[in-house]
């Protein structure tokens, strides 16, 4: 038996992402077309269109559906934007699909990104402090989309530079697994 993925794809928009306040309809095209089985290791196939985060190396995750559109919709890409996507493959799968350039961050210091500035920088994965230099890679009136987690739940932040500083605010709960090497400081407590 074949599994129908294009099928899969179409019934994740419908059931995951436009129930969800997703109106975007360039996001929702892009999840429609872009193959998220593919990047989803052998053995975890079958996993790709659940509502789950699937990890597809050790300490990182695909975001959750759901999760990935909102996050997108929140950081408003545009095509011709320059993009950096840090341990995202499934982002910037949908970022080049929707017209962005963009680079990817998966492998070394993550910490450190490339050389900039980039309109737009996500993370598919959470951390308990976001690294300075990823808001300091932002162009002026670049976006930054990652979810900050210390605890069991965790919260979209969308950064935004100007030319006289950088902001940002919350968008919306979300609790992906913290990404190998972004594990909040342990330290003694009474």
């Amino acid at each position: 038996m074949t599994f129908d993925f294009a099928a899969a794809r179409q019934t994740m928009v419908e059931t995951q992402v436009r129930v969800n306040d997703v109106t975007d309809l360039t996001i929702q095209t892009a999840m429609r077309q872009v193959p998220r089985e593919r990047l989803c290791p052998e053995g975890r196939v079958h996993m790709a269109y659940a509502d789950a985060e699937v990890d597809y190396a050790p300490g990182r995750w695909l975001l959750r559906p759901r999760d990935a559109a909102k996050l997108l919709q929140a950081v408003r890409p545009r095509a011709g934007e320059k993009a950096l996507c840090i341990a995202a493959p499934y982002l910037a799968a949908l970022l080049d699909d929707m017209g962005l350039l963009v680079t990817r961050l998966n492998e070394g210091d993550l910490k450190t990104p490339p050389a900039g500035p980039f309109d737009l920088i996500v993370c598919e994965g959470a951390v308990a402090e976001v690294p300075p230099a990823w808001p300091a890679a932002l162009a002026d009136g670049g976006r930054l989309g990652v979810v900050v987690r210390k605890g069991p739940i965790g919260k979209t932040r969308v950064y935004l530079k100007t030319a006289a500083d950088i902001g940002w605010r919350e968008s919306f709960d979300a609790t992906p697994p913290i990404l190998a090497g972004f594990e909040p400081a342990v330290g003694f407590a009474f």
